[in-house]
C-alpha cells in the first residue's frame, strides 16, 4: 500500500511525511480537522463573524487501484449583528459533503473527482439554505518524496437543485490554490486562500479574492500525530459587507493507517 507518492507505508512516519500526508486533501488518511476562521469587519456593523469547520476526512478503499476519499464540512457560526436593533446569532450552518475517486497508487501527479452535496442543515434561515445543492468538485496536486514543495488546486461548483425552499436558488463556486514549502521536522509554510463566488449576484458583489499564508507545525499527543497551522489572509477583492481579514487556525488530528 502506497499513502503517498513515493512514501510506503509503515509503522513510523517522520514529521515531515506527516506534514505533507496531512497536505494531500486525497490522502489515504483517516483525519478529523478543526479549521477556526475568524472574519474582521463582516456586514454592515462591522462585526466579527466566526466559523469553525468541522471537516472529518475518512477514505474507502474500493479495490487496489482506487479509493474514495470523503470529505464532510460541518460549520458553526457566530454571526455578529447586520443591523441596528438585530442580535448577533450563534448554530449550525449547511454542511458540505465532497466524495473525491482517486488512484491508490498515484505517481508525482496525483488527483480526485467527484460530487459535491450541500445538505440544508442550517439551524437558523441566517445561516444557510434550506435547498439541497449539488455540483462536480475536482482535485490535483503535485507531491513528490524529494521535494520540500506540496502544490496543487481544488476546486468545486454547487447549484441548487431547488428554490422553492427558504433562500432559494443558488449558484456558488470555491477555488482553494495551495502551495506548501516543508522543513525537516514537521514545520512548514503554507500559503491557501479560498476564493469564492457567487454566480447570482451582481459582477461587483460576486467574488472573494484573499491573499495570505502562514505556517504549520506537526506534534503529537503521545502517538497522536497532530498538524497544527495559524495563517493570515486579507481580502483584496470581497463584496461591500464582506469582511477584509481572515484570521485561521487549524488543528487536525491524524490517524495513520
Amino acid at each position: 500500500m502506497v499513502l503517498f507518492a513515493g512514501v510506503p507505508a509503515r509503522a513510523e512516519m517522520s514529521a515531515e511525511e506527516l506534514a505533507k500526508l496531512a497536505q494531500n486533501p486525497v490522502g489515504n488518511l483517516i483525519s478529523v480537522p478543526f479549521q477556526n476562521n475568524t472574519n474582521l469587519n463582516y456586514g454592515p456593523e462591522k462585526g466579527t463573524q466566526n466559523i469553525l469547520n468541522i471537516q472529518p476526512v475518512v477514505p474507502i478503499s474500493v479495490n487496489s487501484e482506487w479509493n474514495v476519499i470523503t470529505r464532510t464540512i460541518l460549520p458553526v457560526i457566530s454571526m455578529p449583528s447586520l443591523g441596528p436593533g438585530i442580535g448577533s446569532l450563534s448554530g449550525v450552518g449547511d454542511t458540505v459533503f465532497t466524495a473525491f475517486l482517486s488512484p491508490a497508487k498515484p505517481g508525482k501527479w496525483i488527483w480526485g473527482a467527484g460530487p459535491v452535496v450541500q445538505i440544508p442543515t442550517n439551524s437558523n434561515s441566517e445561516l444557510g439554505n434550506k435547498n439541497w445543492g449539488m455540483g462536480p468538485a475536482f482535485v490535483v496536486l503535485h507531491m513528490d518524496h524529494g521535494d520540500p514543495w506540496v502544490y496543487g488546486a481544488l476546486v468545486n461548483n454547487i447549484w441548487s437543485v431547488s428554490s422553492s425552499e427558504q433562500g432559494g436558488s443558488y449558484n456558488n463556486g470555491t477555488l482553494q490554490p495551495f502551495a506548501n514549502y516543508n522543513f525537516p521536522g514537521g514545520f512548514y509554510l503554507t500559503t491557501a486562500p479560498i476564493i469564492t463566488v457567487d454566480w447570482n449576484a451582481d459582477s461587483s458583489q460576486r467574488w472573494t479574492v484573499p491573499l495570505g499564508g502562514g505556517i504549520g507545525k506537526i506534534f503529537h499527543l503521545g502517538k497522536l500525530p497532530v498538524n497544527t497551522q495559524l495563517s493570515a489572509y486579507y481580502n483584496v477583492v470581497k463584496p461591500d459587507n464582506g469582511p477584509n481579514w481572515q484570521i485561521r487556525l487549524q488543528a487536525q488530528f491524524m490517524f495513520p493507517k
